[in-house]
């Protein structure tokens, strides 16, 4: 009579199973996502402060041409004509968004994820992101504060437009106006990837034209809305950019294919 080994019983095989069993695809998304560690988590914050050093030394060679202190009208002037680390930033993270699903997508189509798995994990994937970019911009907040604006008077990120020197305006500007870049870069790399260069050039010239007849608008109704605008107006926008962003790439990345 040949003994059953403890190791083939259902039991035994259970735990075993489990711990090998697959994660779920999102995750395996998000996992994917991350690969490129250095570009993810630390470029953003290269890139932000190499913005601030470019504009803090444009800021000192002005003062020893003019022999202006710290906290003088031109020094404050020039730092608010040359604050290039957000624009750069921003720029960033469109790239990002368009890496994010213009090169992931093939790698993970071909590794057998879903397209709609996909989606929804290189959205978190972006929401991660723009958590962190939120969090580190606050932390150089902190640092452009105790340093008593870069030892120049100079509060590149306390203008009206991040916060008025509100952290907690801060971080949700910045969380938001990631989100907005991320989702748009990977909306055009969806479109890139579903009908090639010229239907991505059409959704450009799209966008430029929506953009352009929304300006239209409302510069004619700036006298009304001047009395009646509100913050929270700015944030409803960017989390409808952000959303539309997300249904395009999930309506684009459903025909899509592999190039």
């Amino acid at each position: 009579m040949s003994a059953v080994l403890p190791s083939s019983s259902p039991r035994a095989l259970g735990p075993a199973r489990r711990s090998g069993a697959s994660p779920s695809p999102v995750l395996a998304v998000l996992r994917l996502q991350a690969v490129k560690r250095f570009e993810t988590w630390a470029t953003p914050l290269v890139v932000l402060l190499l913005g601030l050093v470019f504009t803090v030394l444009l800021v000192l060679v002005v003062w020893r041409a003019t022999g202006e202190g710290p906290g003088s009208p031109t020094l404050a002037e020039v730092g608010r004509g040359t604050q290039v680390a957000v624009p750069w930033l921003v720029g960033y993270l469109v790239y990002n968004g368009v890496q994010s699903v213009g090169t992931t997508f093939p790698l993970a189509l071909a590794l057998g994820t879903a397209r709609r798995a996909f989606a929804v994990g290189t959205l978190l994937h972006h929401a991660r992101v723009a958590a962190w970019v939120a969090v580190a911009v606050l932390a150089v907040r902190g640092v452009e504060v105790v340093t008593g604006g870069w030892w120049a008077g100079l509060h590149l990120l306390g203008g009206a437009a991040l916060g008025g020197g509100d952290p907690v305006r801060l971080v949700v500007t910045v969380l938001l106006a990631s989100l907005v870049a991320m989702s748009v870069g990977g909306a055009f790399a969806a479109v890139w990837l579903r009908g090639g260069a010229r239907a991505a050039g059409a959704a450009g010239a799209a966008l430029g034209l929506l953009v352009g007849a929304a300006a239209l608008v409302l510069v004619a109704a700036a006298p009304d809305l001047a009395g009646a605008f509100r913050v929270w107006w700015l944030a409803v926008a960017a989390v409808v950019v952000t959303a539309a962003g997300a249904a395009v790439q999930v309506v684009a990345l459903r025909g899509a294919s592999v190039r």
